[in-house]
C-alpha cells in the first residue's frame, strides 16, 4: 500500500490550484507517488480540484502516472469530468488513455461517447463503440438538447418508466384538481392542499409527476408507490442546497440523497451505469430522465402545463419502508 507522506498536509481543499503551495510542498520532499493525509494521490486531487499548472507540475514529477485510485487513473478522471485540457496534459506526459479499466470504459473509449473523441487520436482496433452505445450516446445527446436547461429551482419532479399518468394516478390514489391555481402556488406560501397536489404528464417510455413549488413529487413514499415494478428516479432542487435525489427500484429506495448530474461512478459499477453517468454530467433534469429511460420530446412534462393536475391522500408520504 502507498505510503502517506504528512508533508502534502498543508494542502486543504481549495489549494490544490496554487502552484506555489504545491511547489512548497516538493521542495520540503513531499512525494508525489504518496498518498496525501485524508485520501488520495496528489495527482488525483490536482484533476478533482486543481488547475493546469498544478497537474503540469505533478505529472512532470510521479513515477507513476497511471497509478489508480478507486479503479481509475487521473486521466480518466480528467475525461470524466470534461476536463480536456488536462486529459491532454496527462497524455501528453505519458499517460495511457487506451489502458483497459472501469468495466471496460478506459479513458480513451469513454473520451469516445464525448463531446470530443478524436482527442487521443484514432483508436486501437476493437475498442469501438458498440452499436448500442452508439445509440445511447445520440440519445444522451438528443435528450439533454430537447429539455433545454430550464429553471428548476424550487421544483421536485418523480420520473417513472413504463407506467402513464393514469396508472400513476392509481398508484399514488390521487383524485383530480382540475381548479388547481399553479400561479397561486409559485408566488404564495405552500399551504397543505399546495402540498399535496402535484402534476402529471405522459411522455415517451413512461410518466412524469411534477410540483413546480416545493417537494412533494420527490417525497418518498410517491417514489415507492410509483416504482412498484419498475423504477423512479425522482429529485428536489433544493433552493438552499442544490439537488436532491433519490432512486427507487419496485417499491424500494436503492439510492438516497444522491446528486443528479454530479454523481461519480464507483468501482465496480457495470459499464451501462458508467456511461450513463458520463453522457449527463452537468444536467440534473436529464439524469432524472435517463434513469428511468424516458425519451422526452421537449421540457413540457417538467415545466408545464401538466396533462393533469391531482391532489394526493392525506398519508405518511415521508415514509421510507
Amino acid at each position: 500500500m502507498t505510503n502517506i507522506d504528512e508533508r502534502w498536509a498543508a494542502l486543504r481543499f481549495g489549494a490544490w490550484s496554487n502552484l506555489d503551495m504545491v511547489a512548497q510542498c516538493l521542495a520540503a520532499g513531499a512525494d508525489p507517488d504518496a498518498r496525501v493525509p485524508g485520501g488520495g494521490r496528489p495527482l488525483h486531487l490536482a484533476v478533482e480540484r486543481g488547475s493546469a499548472a498544478v497537474v503540469t507540475e505533478l505529472a512532470s514529477r510521479v513515477q507513476e502516472i497511471d497509478s489508480e485510485e478507486h479503479g481509475r487513473t487521473a486521466l480518466w478522471t480528467a475525461v470524466h469530468d470534461g476536463r480536456s485540457d488536462l486529459a491532454l496534459i496527462l497524455a501528453q506526459a505519458g499517460a495511457d488513455p487506451w489502458r483497459p479499466m472501469m468495466a471496460g470504459w478506459s479513458p480513451g473509449r469513454l473520451c469516445l461517447a464525448g463531446p470530443d473523441p478524436a482527442l487521443f487520436g484514432t483508436p486501437p482496433p476493437g475498442v469501438e463503440l458498440s452499436a448500442e452505445e452508439t445509440a445511447t450516446v445520440e440519445e444522451a445527446r438528443r435528450l439533454r438538447a430537447a429539455i433545454g436547461d430550464p429553471e428548476s429551482e424550487g421544483l421536485s419532479l418523480a420520473c417513472v418508466a413504463g407506467i402513464d399518468a393514469a396508472e400513476a394516478v392509481r398508484r399514488l390514489g390521487a383524485t383530480d384538481d382540475p381548479e388547481t391555481p399553479v400561479d397561486d402556488y409559485l408566488d404564495d406560501d405552500v399551504d397543505e392542499r399546495a402540498m399535496l397536489t402535484v402534476g402529471v404528464t405522459d411522455v415517451p417510455g413512461g410518466c412524469v409527476v411534477t410540483q413546480p413549488w416545493a417537494f412533494g413529487a420527490s417525497m418518498p413514499l410517491v417514489g415507492r408507490l410509483l416504482s412498484a415494478g419498475t423504477v423512479c428516479y425522482a429529485m428536489y432542487a433544493n433552493p438552499k442546497s442544490g439537488n436532491q435525489g433519490a432512486a427507487y427500484r419496485d417499491g424500494v429506495v436503492e439510492g438516497w440523497d444522491l446528486s443528479p448530474g454530479l454523481e461519480h461512478v464507483e468501482e465496480g459499477d457495470p459499464a451501462p451505469v458508467i456511461l450513463r453517468t458520463y453522457l449527463y454530467r452537468g444536467s440534473a433534469l436529464g439524469t432524472c430522465c435517463a434513469y428511468a429511460g424516458l425519451r422526452l420530446p421537449d421540457a413540457r412534462a417538467i415545466t408545464g402545463p401538466a396533462d393533469r393536475w391531482v391532489r394526493l391522500p392525506e398519508r405518511d408520504w415521508w415514509a421510507t419502508r
